[in-house]
């Protein structure tokens, strides 16, 4: 059988529905992610040990879960313990907001850490409170160390969404089966799928790969 991706292209406004769909939940769930991380290392940084046990068992647990079983336990699992009713697309967004936030949260809080001790004691002694010292000493330094993981990070996400069309929320993984399914041309639609990615994921990683250089030099 010849490879013909043309077959794909005819179809590509249904592809273009998926990449919307993909593109939205990635930022929808690496912003949730960001924000609870963000919470989750202050509580980590915290000097009282049940806060930091607090968001240490939040990051261990999302981390190691995997995250399919994540998202069919929110959606199946939750209503029938909690008698609620759940939406997919809620589902998807909660699942990978949470699971995102783990490790958003490491990032985070591996940042802050890594600025020399010193930093901290000189704005204490200049009479800084702890929210001075994060945002103009502490912050300013990490962010720039921060960055090429955090990149990092959102680029597996938006891999990760393609496990939503599990749920049957139609990305770009879940249009692509369904224009296989009456094409009968998987090869060239998951294909052109790894084109898709490459494209958007590309110019991400050399971003990260810049930032790191930086931070070397």
């Amino acid at each position: 059988m010849k490879f013909d991706p043309s077959v794909v292209f005819a179809n590509w406004d249904i592809l273009a529905d998926g990449l919307l769909i993909t593109l939205k939940y990635t930022i929808y769930t690496c912003a949730i992610g960001l924000a609870i991380g963000f919470l989750t290392a202050q509580l980590q940084l915290s000097p009282w040990r049940l806060l930091r046990w607090t968001g240490r068992i939040w990051v261990e647990f999302f981390r190691n879960i995997p995250l399919l079983v994540l998202l069919i336990w929110i959606y199946y699992a939750l209503p029938i313990f909690f008698q609620i009713q759940i939406g997919k697309e809620t589902a998807g967004t909660l699942g990978l907001g949470f699971y995102a936030s783990g490790f958003y949260a490491e990032i985070l809080r591996a940042g802050v850490q890594s600025i020399d001790r010193g930093q901290t004691d000189a704005a204490v002694a200049l009479g800084m409170g702890y929210v001075q010292r994060m945002k103009r000493i502490i912050l300013p330094q990490a962010m720039r160390r921060m960055v090429p993981p955090l990149v990092g990070q959102t680029i597996m996400q938006l891999k990760n969404t393609t496990l939503l069309s599990v749920l049957t929320i139609p990305d770009l993984l879940y249009q692509a089966g369904y224009i296989a399914s009456f094409t009968y041309r998987p090869m060239e639609v998951y294909t052109v799928i790894g084109a898709i990615f490459i494209a958007i994921l590309f110019p991400l990683s050399a971003l990260s790969r810049r930032f790191e250089c930086k931070e070397v030099a």
